[in-house]
């Protein structure tokens, strides 16, 4: 992933209705939902909706399927763990020792 490319995911994070998008299309994984669905979740409105889900299909964080007339949204995992991944990829290359990422890794993989 390159700078460009991560920033337009944040500048796509950077709003509390476009966030809670992404959540809410995490937690139903592959299966994601139809534009009505995410709406009425939310309680937005559809006009409202189609903009925030435009900025972040363009962004990389959300795939969108055409399903007879409706769009299906998803998150997009693998786009999203490539910016964790460019966010981290650095880590600790200036420490000596045992990097603060690895440990957390091994705290989260035991909870």
């Amino acid at each position: 992933m390159d700078k460009g490319t991560a920033n337009n995911m944040f500048e796509a994070l950077a709003s509390g209705v476009r966030l809670d998008i992404v959540r809410l299309l995490v937690r139903h994984g592959r299966d994601g939902l139809v534009a009505g669905e995410i709406a009425h979740a939310l309680a937005l409105p559809r006009t409202n909706l189609s903009f925030h889900l435009k900025t972040l299909t363009h962004s990389g964080l959300l795939t969108v399927e055409q399903e007879g007339r409706y769009q299906r949204y998803r998150a997009d995992l693998r786009a999203m763990q490539g910016l964790i991944h460019y966010l981290t990829a650095q880590c600790c290359v200036e420490e000596v020792g045992d990097c603060e990422l690895s440990r957390a890794s091994e705290i989260a993989s035991n909870e």
